[in-house]
């Protein structure tokens, strides 16, 4: 089985959104990474409900959401009401975070949990058997175009064992700084859904890029 891509918009030309959107609904990608920021989780305000409306009219890909935004709980019907294939709120952000999972997932979207940096993937121990995805932040959030955290790849290798001495089907999804080169290694340490931005929306040859990491 390939890995799962998901091209992250934050890092489109928004000057051409519907391009773009166009060229990832012919290519291999799996689906559209999008992330959310408020301007007070994260020190950046990235875009609000009526460019994901538009995305969600032209993509003919299920959207990934990843909420970088405080309180998410206040606005998971809202994320919700789009094609919404996984929805992802920060340990970090959610004071109730089971709560929350659970009402995610009682609308039959995946729940996805992200971390950022800084935290320790222990935390998640008790509830991985309720999360579908774990989102492994290989940068800190709130902006594109960063570099790669090493550390990451000994995080990916932890939360796999985890998962395995939990007999959880929880999957692993690293974004952040994602590249050809440190992608295969993320994908041997387990890593199962690859987040990449500047090296597809960058890149002279996108769906090119968008293979190499679907071949891994």
């Amino acid at each position: 089985m390939s890995n799962i891509v998901a091209p992250s918009i934050l890092s489109a030309d928004f000057g051409n959104l519907a391009n773009d959107i166009s060229m990832l609904n012919s290519s291999k990608a799996d689906w559209v990474h999008i992330d959310v920021m408020d301007g007070h989780y994260v020190p950046n305000i990235s875009f609000g409900m009526p460019i994901i409306d538009s995305i969600n009219a032209i993509s003919n890909k299920p959207l990934d959401i990843h909420l970088m935004i405080s309180k998410p709980e206040r606005y998971i019907e809202k994320f919700l009401k789009y094609n919404t294939k996984v929805l992802t709120i920060h340990l970090e952000a959610s004071r109730h975070l089971h709560r929350t999972i659970q009402e995610i997932k009682s609308k039959g979207v995946m729940a996805g949990v992200a971390i950022n940096p800084h935290t320790d993937v222990n935390h998640l121990s008790e509830i991985i058997n309720d999360i579908d995805i774990v989102c492994v932040m290989s940068v800190n959030p709130g902006f594109s175009g960063q570099n790669f955290i090493e550390n990451s790849y000994n995080k990916v290798k932890k939360l796999k064992k985890i998962i395995l001495e939990k007999k959880s089907n929880c999957k692993i999804q690293v974004d952040g700084g994602v590249n050809i080169i440190n992608a295969k290694k993320l994908v041997e340490f387990g890593a199962d859904i690859l987040v990449a931005g500047n090296f597809i929306f960058k890149s002279d040859n996108p769906q090119k890029n968008i293979n190499s990491l679907k071949k891994i």
